[in-house]
């Protein structure tokens, strides 16, 4: 008997979102922690849907983030209720917090946790100050302008993710809580409607990993079409179309900076070799060698050209 699904709730989603949420057969759930790859893989998945590269409305609108509370619930079911075409549901809730559905495709994205901390810090510094707060205001009211927070140094930052926490429960330690949503979709690996996608894996073959997900996902895509479909996933391009693909414009200050670089090693960069030391030992007592040898790779992809951080 499967377990109920584990609450997850912040000031930005709650996974209480799903419990009611009328799921149809077919439907894509792309489930990833933020900055891993959310965004790149939404738009392929919406690319294979409508085959097209010009999509008929923003992503965020095609691929509703269905957990976030910015949207209140019953305006984003009824937004999901109206879709015609095969649905593709976006979340940052782990698998463990989701009611998982045989009907349903579920996409895990994982990408190495330094990495995906480098693009944390960047979007944070991207986000209008008004709106981080305004998580934390009356929701009735509209965001008040408020001071922009002031970030630490970027290997300060990055230290969060190589140092032990105060406490050894995940909750409050950051390498145990950026370990546990890829760890979690690893375990699950084996069940057939659970894909588990790296982005570095998308770095370096597109168009494999595009095929390999459409053939997963029983879409027969025209071969005639392809190549612009494939030309339309990578960086350059969704850069190109950043008002169009980035989510929550309104709360970004740049939607083009969205869409930063997404190079994979660009965090060991900022870190000394005795940083990356600490960081592998701590993350060493946190999860299985197979499952970081499989996250963590032992030569870094270039995404220059073709990643695309999400």
């Amino acid at each position: 008997m499967r377990a109920a699904p584990r609450r997850y709730s912040s000031s930005q989603q709650d996974s209480a979102r799903w419990e009611n949420f009328p799921l149809r057969e077919g439907d894509i759930v792309i489930s990833s922690p933020a900055k891993a790859g959310t965004t790149w893989v939404q738009m392929i998945c919406a690319l294979l849907v409508f085959q097209t590269p010009e999509l008929p409305k923003p992503l965020s609108t095609l691929s509703p983030w269905l957990d976030q509370l910015f949207t209140p619930r019953e305006q984003m079911y009824a937004q999901l209720a109206a879709q015609e075409h095969r649905r593709v549901l976006k979340t940052h809730v782990p698998l463990d917090g989701l009611p998982l559905d045989p009907r349903v495709s579920y996409i895990a994205v994982a990408r190495h946790p330094l990495d995906r901390a480098l693009s944390m810090y960047r979007q944070v510094a991207n986000v209008r100050a008004e709106w981080l707060h305004a998580f934390r205001s009356d929701p009735d009211q509209p965001p008040a302008r408020q001071p922009s927070p002031t970030l630490p140094p970027v290997r300060e930052y990055l230290l969060n993710w190589c140092e032990p926490g105060s406490s050894d429960g995940w909750e409050q330690d950051v390498a145990s809580a950026e370990l546990h949503h890829p760890l979690d979709a690893w375990n699950r690996r084996a069940e057939p409607n659970i894909r588990l996608v790296h982005y570095d894996d998308l770095c370096a073959d597109l168009g494999g990993q595009m095929a390999a997900l459409a053939e997963w996902l029983g879409i027969t895509v025209d071969e005639a079409v392809w190549p612009e479909l494939v030309k339309a996933a990578t960086f350059d391009e969704m850069k190109a179309n950043a008002q169009w693909l980035a989510p929550d414009t309104e709360v970004l200050t740049d939607p083009v900076d969205f869409f930063h670089g997404g190079r994979s090693g660009a965090a060991r960069e900022e870190l000394t070799d005795a940083d990356v030391a600490a960081y592998r030992k701590r993350v060493g007592t946190l999860a299985p060698p197979a499952f970081l040898r499989w996250l963590h790779r032992d030569a870094p992809a270039e995404c220059d050209g073709a990643g695309i951080p999400g």
